[in-house]
């Protein structure tokens, strides 16, 4: 969705909301995926010589987790809100997705939001307690004796180092 802001900021006097489907499906969130088209809700409301701007979204988002690699699925919700000036749309460091029209990509808007809100790390529990270091399989299905039983330390030559732990 592309907004006017340029001209909204110019000639706005009654709020404008929108509400819309965004796609991001074809988008990487470090591993993480939204499947699904995401409904988003964004309003500019003017207040004197500024413009307020909020956008809201929930989505359902899908990937692994860190320790186990079981699949993973969280809802993440964007709630966003920032205020513009005239003389912001021409700031070389703004930082909404502006074009050199002035027209604000509420889509790309959305899209870093969620990179934001979405943890670059996924777990299916706080507590998981992940792989097993030898075997591979979940720790839950895991079979391997704890470390502590074995008596020899991988290279005989460091026996000498386990000594000094104990």
């Amino acid at each position: 969705m592309q907004f006017d802001l340029r001209k909204f900021i110019v000639s706005g006097t009654k709020p404008y909301t929108a509400e819309f489907q965004c796609d991001l499906s074809a988008k990487d969130f470090a591993g993480a995926r939204i499947e699904q088209p995401v409904t988003a809700r964004f309003e500019a409301v003017p207040d004197g010589e500024e413009i307020r701007m909020t956008l809201r979204a929930n989505a359902l988002v899908h990937g692994e987790c860190a320790r186990c690699l079981d699949p993973v699925e969280r809802e993440e919700t964007v709630q966003a809100e920032w205020t513009v000036r005239e003389r912001d749309l021409d700031d070389p460091d703004f930082d909404l997705p502006l074009n050199e029209k002035g027209h604000l990509d509420v889509d790309e808007w959305l899209c870093q939001e969620f990179m934001f809100q979405i943890p670059t790390v996924l777990l299916c529990s706080a507590d998981c307690p992940g792989l097993c270091p030898r075997c591979g399989k979940k720790m839950a299905e895991c079979t391997c004796p704890p470390a502590e039983a074995e008596a020899e330390p991988a290279d005989a030559r460091l026996a000498i180092l386990k000594s000094l732990l104990n």
